[in-house]
């Protein structure tokens, strides 16, 4: 199959499996252009921090700090960590992009969220065929429309502002999604304990101030994910193939 067919096939699978998490992403963008404008940030700033960060639970987490009028270096540590994640995506996608031209790894990166590394990650086990021109197809599909909604409602909620309530009732959908992109990649003891750490990392130093528990537990959960995978013995081609 030609590269654009297969391209394009790829990206309508993408966008058909993306577009539930839209059903989140709104609202969510919503909230974070109100209380963006809220925190004084005008409309160019909003605007360009979802369009250069495009990671609302780092910026969500940003703003929270600079309400609380935390130093800079703690607000952009903590967003740090709350988007240290994305390290890891993107060595966990070399295995499927790295051979792909430098522009395209560099639109790969720039779309490199949740949504499009998770749904990337699920269909390469339900459907190994693809070719690497379709995958990047699939991970596209899944970014772009994801990401050119939520610069939408990110715009919305910023110019709309006392129109949308400060409250809109998300409070329990946005963990619920987190849980429904990751369960799917939990396949592995040193990944759920990594997953259990920051659980209980969190919940432990909570009372942190500025938020910084979250550092706390994020390289508490990284330190106990790679340990345990260093010292687990490794598993044979064939017995990973199964799995």
């Amino acid at each position: 199959m030609h590269a654009t067919q297969s391209f394009g096939r790829g990206f309508r699978a993408g966008f058909w499996s993306g577009l539930p998490f839209s059903l989140v992403l709104g609202p969510f963008g919503l909230l974070f252009g109100v209380i963006a404008t809220e925190a004084g940030l005008d409309l160019a700033q909003v605007m360009g921090f979802s369009v250069l960060v495009i990671a609302g639970a780092a910026q969500i987490t940003a703003i929270s700090l600079m309400n609380e009028h935390a130093p800079v270096l703690v607000v952009l540590a903590t967003s740090l960590a709350v988007n240290l994640r994305m390290g890891i995506y993107s060595a966990a996608l070399v295995l499927h992009f790295g051979g792909l031209p430098l522009w395209k790894r560099a639109v790969a990166a720039y779309w490199l969220f949740d949504q499009p590394f998770a749904l990337t990650s699920v269909d390469v086990t339900k459907n190994p065929q693809r070719s690497r021109d379709e995958r990047f197809g699939f991970y596209l599909g899944v970014g772009v429309p994801l990401s050119i909604l939520w610069y939408i409602v990110t715009y919305l909620g910023a110019t709309l502002g006392d129109l949308i309530p400060g409250d809109i009732g998300i409070d329990f959908a946005i963990p619920a999604t987190f849980l429904a992109l990751i369960a799917p990649l939990l396949r592995s003891l040193p990944h759920l304990a990594a997953a259990l750490t920051s659980v209980v990392g969190t919940l432990a130093f909570s009372g942190l101030p500025f938020n910084s528990g979250l550092l706390v537990a994020a390289f508490l959960a990284l330190f106990v994910g790679a340990e345990l995978e260093k010292r687990l013995p490794k598993k044979s081609p064939q017995a990973a193939k199964d799995v």
